[in-house]
């Protein structure tokens, strides 16, 4: 035992050495984080921006719901941090039933901004180098699947693989706080698991994990780890919920950065369905195309679904993936950015400006920082369109209840 533990010493104190050297963001790699207190700083009442909802607060309660639903399971003195200003659990309880039993009364415009500058506190993310934050959109796919391998059904959902394992990196050296690693345990040291590659085509996994069930489409395998979750239709008529559960632990890349930097696609015309209609017609590619990528996620089934980070239902329009080592889960936002609008044949015919609450109940292996933000779109054909190509600045607030409140 003391052989496999000093073992694993070693392993941790190479990855930290390596992290060092690399950048971007995965459970792989060990970066010193941006500071909670700096992450967003407090807004003066006079420079409030205007508060104005462009779904008029429809799903905005469930959302609500949800979020407190999460605290309501969380330690009561439990921190959420919002600059330099600290909240417990029980007074974002109080926060957000505040704001819910107000937007229930369907208040107008200038009513719902007097009561946000005489109740609230506002908190803006100090964004990315430009001070903006850029969105971007997931959605729920709907896939056909089977439950048995055939010549039309080939590629499976994988569920946790039995030889996978974590690593708690601060048992080993106290300083990397909630730090970890994720490899594979071979009897004597830990080493990186499998890469996309070696799942996909070198049949790594055989005998290690479930096949949960196959679908027709490698690319549409691809997108669906991508969004984290899906549901999966069978011929019986039935339907699974499918949810991420854990990587490989191998760093995320980006394929459409890829392809942008090979001069495939534009970068002014990059979206999902550019890269799928380009797979499309180069179906030699897509292996070369899609294991640019080494990072795999492994799912599992839920009753219910989508589910974000916190383990409550997603709300279509109201949902944000942020990163979670900087900004309080649960806690209620306001975005300013833009949204597509579609013609009747589902294509884009213009950007318009707009602005509402949501919560945030996500993360993502791709979203980090304080400069990044996710919104999930539900599902459907303008949720896929418009999750695809959206990468557009914009702003983000928080709001907590004022302490005297």
């Amino acid at each position: 035992m003391k052989r496999q533990l000093f073992f694993l010493y070693l392993f941790a104190i190479a990855v930290l050495f390596y992290s060092f050297f690399i950048t971007g963001c995965s459970v792989l790699k060990i970066h010193p984080s941006l500071k909670d207190e700096f992450a967003m700083q407090k807004v003066s009442s006079s420079n409030y921006p205007e508060f104005l909802d462009d779904m008029l607060c429809y799903g905005l309660e469930n959302g609500i719901l949800q979020s407190i639903l999460y605290l309501k399971r969380v330690s009561s003195s439990k921190q959420f941090r919002f600059g330099e200003d600290s909240f417990n659990a029980a007074h974002m309880i109080k926060s957000m039933e505040h704001f819910l039993n107000f937007i229930q009364t369907c208040p107008s415009k200038k009513d719902l901004n007097k009561f946000i500058k005489s109740n609230y506190l506002v908190y803006k993310s100090i964004g990315g180098s430009n001070g903006d934050v850029l969105f971007t959109g997931y959605y729920e796919p709907v896939l056909q699947g089977s439950l048995e391998q055939s010549n039309e059904y080939r590629f499976p959902i994988y569920a946790r693989p039995c030889d996978l394992t974590t690593v708690d990196l601060s048992l080993f050296i106290p300083a990397l706080n909630n730090k970890k690693i994720i490899g594979r345990y071979t009897g004597h040291t830990v080493v990186p698991y499998f890469e996309r590659n070696d799942i996909e085509y070198n049949a790594a996994l055989k005998g290690k994990a479930k096949k949960i069930a196959w679908i027709k489409d490698p690319v549409d395998l691809f997108f669906l780890q991508i969004q984290g979750s899906g549901k999966i239709y069978f011929d019986n008529k039935n339907i699974i919920n499918v949810h991420y559960d854990i990587t490989n632990g191998r760093p995320y890349r980006s394929i459409g950065k890829l392809l942008i930097e090979e001069g495939i696609i534009e970068r002014s015309e990059m979206s999902m369905q550019k890269i799928r209609a380009y797979l499309k017609e180069n179906p030699e590619k897509v292996r070369t195309i899609l294991t640019f990528n080494p990072s795999y996620v492994f799912f599992k089934i839920e009753e219910d679904g989508p589910l974000g980070c916190i383990g409550v239902k997603l709300t279509p329009g109201r949902s944000i993936a942020l990163d979670r080592k900087i900004f309080p889960l649960s806690v209620l936002g306001f975005i300013e950015t833009k949204k597509p609008l579609i013609n009747v044949d589902g294509k884009i015919h213009n950007w318009i400006t707009f602005s509402r609450f949501v919560l945030n109940h996500d993360t993502g292996g791709a979203i980090c920082g304080p400069g990044r933000a996710d919104l999930f779109w539900g599902n459907g054909t303008y949720a896929e369109t418009a999750a695809g190509h959206m990468q557009h600045n914009g702003k983000l607030y928080f709001l907590v209840l004022k302490p005297d409140q």
